[in-house]
């Protein structure tokens, strides 16, 4: 528990100071595998609160972020607001990575990366379409009218979509606070 919380606050403070360090370049072999790949930029906005009793779980991270590829095979780059690479994430069947300038990382899948770093799983495979203003295929859903949709346990709020934001809020089973909040504002509306 104290690893991840160390984890995490390691990587939020990555995302806020731009040091000499960098992240390594893609190689050539990770830039062809996505280089016609859909691209699409903007700012990302993460909050997940403290647990029960103060426990490790908060989190405030703010990012420019590229988001390339689609759910099976991806890349996820977050930068400070200075333009530094702090942070890619890169997927694909079998596995996901996670380079900082200080290290690299290997998971078995893309929410065991997340819920590790952040605290709480992130649907990054389902953004590729709630960033295009509609529900992941591969998964139910429960619209919500003109306000948006429900998915895997996320509250995804469209009605500032048609300017490029969308908010979405993990569902506190308890019925209390959500679990976490994520705000993505998009440089370009798909």
């Amino acid at each position: 528990m104290r690893r991840r919380a160390t984890l995490a606050a390691a990587a939020a403070a990555a995302l806020w100071l731009s040091g000499c360090n960098s992240v390594p370049k893609v190689t050539e072999q990770e830039a062809a595998a996505l280089s016609d790949a859909p691209r699409l930029t903007g700012r990302i906005g993460l909050v997940v609160p403290a647990g029960p009793g103060g426990q490790p779980r908060g989190q405030n991270v703010t990012a420019n972020f590229e988001l390339l590829g689609d759910p099976a095979q991806g890349r996820l780059e977050m930068s400070t607001p200075m333009g530094s690479l702090v942070a890619r994430v890169s997927w694909q069947p079998g596995g996901a990575t996670v380079r900082t300038p200080d290290e690299e990382r290997s998971y078995e899948t893309l929410d065991a990366l997340t819920q590790e770093l952040l605290g709480e799983a992130l649907p990054v495979q389902a953004l590729f379409d709630w960033l295009k203003g509609r529900p992941w295929a591969k998964t139910p859903y429960r619209a919500m009218g003109d306000q948006g949709f429900e998915q895997l346990g996320w509250q995804v709020d469209l009605r500032r979509f048609p300017n490029g934001l969308i908010t979405a809020q993990r569902l506190n089973p308890e019925g209390s606070d959500p679990l976490a909040t994520l705000r993505l504002k998009l440089d370009e509306t798909p």
